[in-house]
């Protein structure tokens, strides 16, 4: 059974190194939904250059100073009140620029697997305790997803030959039960 949208809203996701992202509600709108959300990021922490082929974000600062780069481009720095947003099939990164606690509300959409995607890399990272996701979670979820989401910072090499080894050793070690329920890929 599909559990995504989550049908209990505040969500809160932490990765145990610095982000904390609240789905604090889902609209559906007809066009795959809309997930409100609010974000904290500790200074100098925020996500790797990554990439969502299917959906829109958008971050307003409400505390703060956040940096924005979009993938060849110089750096860009918004504070309260301004707004970032990041349109479909460009790849981006943002981080807290400054010294406190960065504060934003936001959207995604459409939200398609964003929740689901998202949850379960945050879990990843929290657990493996280094900052990255297990080789496995991240194979699986990464090929799965591959229509919606991509990162950047994985080289081509690992993506096309290691991550079809990791899913093979992990299959055989029964890790892929986690993802049973997995929402389906949007095409």
């Amino acid at each position: 059974m599909n559990t995504y949208p989550n049908p209990h809203y505040p969500h809160t996701i932490e990765n145990g190194h610095g982000e904390k992202l609240t789905m604090v509600r889902y609209v559906e709108d007809g066009q795959g939904g809309i997930i409100e959300c609010t974000n904290e990021v500790s200074p100098k922490s925020g996500p790797p250059m990554h990439v969502h082929w299917k959906q829109e974000e958008s971050l307003t600062v409400t505390e703060g100073r956040m940096g924005v780069e979009i993938m060849g481009q110089p750096p860009q720095f918004f504070g309260p009140g301004e707004t970032a947003t990041f349109t479909r099939g460009t790849y981006h990164r943002f981080w807290n620029a400054g010294e406190t606690t960065l504060k934003c509300t936001g959207w995604v959409k459409p939200a398609l697997n964003f929740e689901y995607f998202l949850t379960n890399i945050y879990d990843s990272i929290r657990e493996s305790g280094n900052g990255r996701p297990a080789p496995f979670e991240s194979a699986f979820l990464l090929k799965r997803y591959k229509t919606e989401f991509d990162m950047a910072d994985i080289p081509a090499f690992v993506k096309k030959v290691i991550f079809p080894i990791t899913l093979t050793l992990g299959k055989l070690q029964g890790k892929h039960k986690k993802f049973a329920n997995a929402p389906e890929p949007i095409k």
